[in-house]
């Protein structure tokens, strides 16, 4: 176990970051359990690293160990927890929690008998908390951790502090949210590049190497980390890439079950499940029209990627201008509104009330001329007027 004491004190000397991200002052950190869902490379270990400093424990008070150690091989987590709170342990962080099986059944009675004890702990966002064995619902304070939005992204990368907006104030007064920005921004000079290379925080070890990085991370959560889900068989994990491979090739995709079973081999009453899991371990949107249960839904209307950057890693040269544009508005508005439908008038409903009809500069407004509460986000547009909103200002969301 002195290894990990050792671990922490290097870990603690090289994280020299002192931009953090908005989650940092959302999570109560003063509660005994939380969890930190999130899909890989989006810096949730960053997160526990930085708190970690925050907090400025003596060399026992708290200790960082990662659930995929080999230590873990051969001791159990509940009693190496015990013998941290024997040495004068307080904060625990435990990363990648789901790698330890029985995981939720060790929290749950560490909880349980030591009240003194503060956890944090991190988990693939494919983890569904509501079917662990134990019942951690009543007592873990769940949080989802999102990749860079683009406002964070230009705080990391350019160094520039600018406003966090609120959607309903976007939406109601778009003038004055703008008039929030300094008049020398200039957002498309930076987009671009966030669109490629902007999402995963990990774009500051290179940024020659990070389609190559992300296409490794998308195999991991292939290979590993959907290993986690019931009823998942790792057999078709290479399946599992070609078919994100043709959903990338054809975004926004309009999937045919029958077809998608024959281009890549898997069951045909299992293809759905799998974009569920895709969905799952935010690798995929699937989304579904206004008004209609998906539970009645046989399979979704559309499928797009999760966020832009994975369309450029994983079928760069089939990048599609006006495919990009919606994905980049759902990868930004997916943290902070509660339902997203395909609207019938126009391209996207948020929460029941607002549509949006998402496009070029020369969008015009036929499509959502009789709507209430309709917008129009066009790029390559600075300013707001009339119902049209710039669509950089929804990347300043969270």
């Amino acid at each position: 176990m002195e290894h990990f004491y050792e671990r922490n004190a290097k870990l603690l000397a090289r994280a020299k970051s002192s931009i953090y991200r908005q989650l940092q002052d959302k999570i109560h950190w003063s509660d005994r359990l939380i969890g930190i869902l999130g899909a890989r490379g989006t810096g949730k270990t960053t997160l526990l690293i930085q708190h970690m400093q925050q907090l400025r424990p003596s060399r026992n008070e708290a200790l960082y160990m990662s659930l995929d150690d080999m230590y873990f091989l051969a001791h159990s987590l509940f009693e190496t927890a015990e013998t941290f709170i024997q040495r004068g342990g307080k904060y625990l962080f435990l990363d990648e929690v789901h790698k330890y099986p029985e995981w939720s059944r060790h929290l749950k009675n560490l909880y349980d008998v030591h009240p003194e004890l503060h956890v944090v702990f991190t988990g693939s966002s494919v983890l569904d908390m509501q079917r662990q064995d134990a019942d951690l619902s009543r007592r873990a304070v769940m949080y989802n951790m999102h990749g860079l939005s683009f406002r964070e992204y230009l705080l990391l990368k350019h160094k520039l502090s600018l406003p966090l907006l609120d959607l309903k104030s976007l939406l109601s007064n778009p003038q004055k949210s703008f008039d929030l920005f300094p008049d020398d921004f200039r957002p498309y000079a930076y987009l671009p590049d966030y669109l490629k290379t902007g999402y995963y925080p990990f774009f500051t070890e290179g940024e020659s190497s990070y389609p190559m990085k992300l296409q490794q991370v998308v195999r991991l959560v292939l290979e590993s980390d959907l290993a986690e889900l019931p009823g998942f068989d790792v057999r078709n994990a290479r399946k599992m890439m070609q078919l994100l491979y043709i959903i990338a090739s054809n975004v926004p995709f309009k999937p045919n079950i029958t077809k998608l079973s024959a281009q890549t081999g898997i069951a045909r009453n299992i293809v759905n499940n799998y974009l569920q899991y895709l969905e799952q371990a935010r690798l995929l949107t699937l989304m579904y029209p206004a008004g209609i249960s998906t539970a009645i839904l046989s399979k979704p209307e559309k499928v797009f990627l999760d966020n832009s950057n994975l369309m450029y890693a994983i079928a760069e040269e089939g990048v599609n201008r006006g495919s990009l544009r919606e994905t980049f508005i759902l990868s930004q508005l997916k943290p902070v509104v509660s339902s997203i439908d395909l609207s019938s008038s126009g391209d996207f409903l948020l929460n029941e009330k607002y549509t949006l009809e998402v496009g070029g500069k020369n969008k015009t407004n036929a499509q959502i001329r009789n709507q209430k509460n309709a917008f129009r986000v066009l790029d390559d547009v600075s300013a707001p007027y009339d119902n049209v909103i710039p669509i950089w200002m929804f990347g300043f969301l969270y």
